[in-house]
């Protein structure tokens, strides 16, 4: 950001890297048919299974790979089709609440509230994946110590996707890889097996009732069998490894991003109290009015959260000060060369958009973008609110739009409600502003809050 305030629109990154800053390079860059490709920042992200690359939707450079992957498994991801989870969802979203009056608010005890509602995600993943949590919100603590260790990979991550052959030398280091491909020592990667484990588990649960895998797509179906399906419609591509893939993806990424974004949410609502209050007015009144049914839980439904406009501003406003990407979203200029913001960029150059950047344009967002306030969101006039909204780059843009996008939507718009219904929120220390760490996803640290019960609206 300051290198951008210091030197323009456009800063070299590297000797062969550039960063725009205009609105206008989104276009230019992700737009559809634009012949720009991912450049090989990604494939460190892949996974390893005994020895063999995981080539997800994300960390993929073969555009047609991706275009073949994504129509195979787009349509599991429309909202409409994850709606029928959202009875799991209040289930995890309930015990979540019951299992913080437990372990905090009851005890007047400090909680790390990102790492808290990262747990929360997981569980969430875990719900709409396998039709089960994985245990970290019943437990309260690092299953497995995933969590951990994803904060280990994405420290890596970061600096050695500046420097990707680095990654051959290291994790993806052919000689260890064919040790691992015959089993002559294990380098699978732990989220790997994490989420092996918890599909092999939900196989067998499939097969004990006489099913066959895709079978379990009728009834209470979750996207494992969705996967499963995908498989038995297109043998021809989407085999045993595209499901562990799309399995792996949704452990790896699934969770971390919509942990960083509820995160953001509760954080500026904190560091903002009129803008608390009045959401939490907002909320009250929609009980009032029953445009919020009243409930034993307490549990805000998504249809719901669509009538509560200064939610829905909160919530752009955190994904507009806090993307969880803190990195730019790098592309090649196709060989030919481009036009970008009107200069010519030959082909081969890596170039890009960070969204921390993006989000902060004045002339998109007002002079007072540094700021939180979700009030520029209901003041906008139609054409301004669509640009705005046209500018917004947390979940990517493009044929590479985060599959994921509508997933994290649903959590984030049922959980902060019903958690606002239940609890009043307290920063532990006011005054101490929280530590950012961007290892790829920027991390919240030091986000420590104190609960108590609230008489639900």
């Amino acid at each position: 950001m300051r290198l951008h305030r210091e030197n323009g629109d456009i800063v070299r990154l590297g000797p062969n890297t550039l960063s725009f800053s205009n609105p206008e390079a989104l276009k230019d860059i992700y737009g559809h048919n634009k012949g720009f490709t991912k450049s090989e920042f990604y494939p460190v992200q892949q996974s390893l299974s005994k020895g063999v690359r995981l080539q997800s939707l994300f960390s993929t450079t073969d555009e047609q790979y991706h275009a073949a992957l994504r129509r195979s498994v787009n349509s599991s991801f429309s909202m409409t089709a994850l709606m029928q989870y959202e009875a799991s969802i209040d289930d995890t979203t309930e015990l979540f609440l019951d299992q913080t009056e437990a372990l905090y608010s009851s005890k007047g005890a400090t909680c790390d509230f990102a790492q808290w509602l990262q747990f929360y995600a997981f569980d969430v993943i875990g719900e709409i994946t396998y039709s089960k949590r994985h245990g970290f919100v019943d437990r309260g603590e690092d299953i497995d110590g995933i969590v951990k260790y994803l904060g280990r990979l994405f420290s890596y991550v970061g600096p050695i996707g500046q420097l990707p052959y680095l990654d051959l030398l290291l994790l993806k280091n052919p000689i260890l890889r064919l040790l691992d491909r015959y089993g002559i020592m294990s380098f699978t990667f732990p989220i790997v097996t994490f989420a092996k484990d918890r599909m092999y588990e939900r196989l067998e649960e499939i097969k004990s009732c006489g099913k066959t895998p895709t079978a379990a797509a009728v009834g209470r179906g979750d996207l494992l069998s969705m996967f499963l399906q995908a498989k038995d419609d297109r043998p021809d591509f989407f085999d045993d490894s595209r499901v562990l893939t799309m399995a792996v993806s949704m452990a790896f990424a699934g969770s971390e991003t919509t942990g960083i974004s509820l995160a953001a949410t509760f954080y500026y609502l904190l560091k903002n109290p009129r803008c608390y209050k009045r959401l939490v007015a907002e909320i009250d009144a929609a009980v009032a009015s029953q445009n919020i049914q009243c409930c034993s839980t307490g549990l805000v439904t998504w249809a719901e959260s669509q009538k509560l406009p200064y939610l829905d501003a909160c919530i752009k406003e955190a994904f507009r000060l806090h993307p969880a990407v803190g990195l730019p979203l790098e592309r090649i200029v196709p060989p030919q060369g481009a036009a970008i913001c009107g200069e010519h960029i030959a082909g081969g150059t890596i170039v890009g958009c960070n969204a921390w950047v993006i989000h902060r344009r004045e002339e998109i967002y007002g002079q007072d973008s540094e700021i939180f306030r979700p009030e520029r969101w209901l003041e906008a006039d139609k054409d301004t609110r669509k640009e705005m909204e046209a500018c917004m780059f947390h979940f990517g843009m493009g044929s590479r739009t985060c599959i994921g996008k509508n997933i994290s939507l649903l959590e984030i718009y049922k959980l902060v409600p019903s958690f606002l219904r239940r609890f009043e929120i307290e920063l532990a220390n006011p005054d101490k502003e929280w530590k950012l760490h961007n290892a790829w996803f920027v991390r919240q640290l030091g986000f420590n809050v104190k609960f108590r019960p609230r008489v639900a609206a």
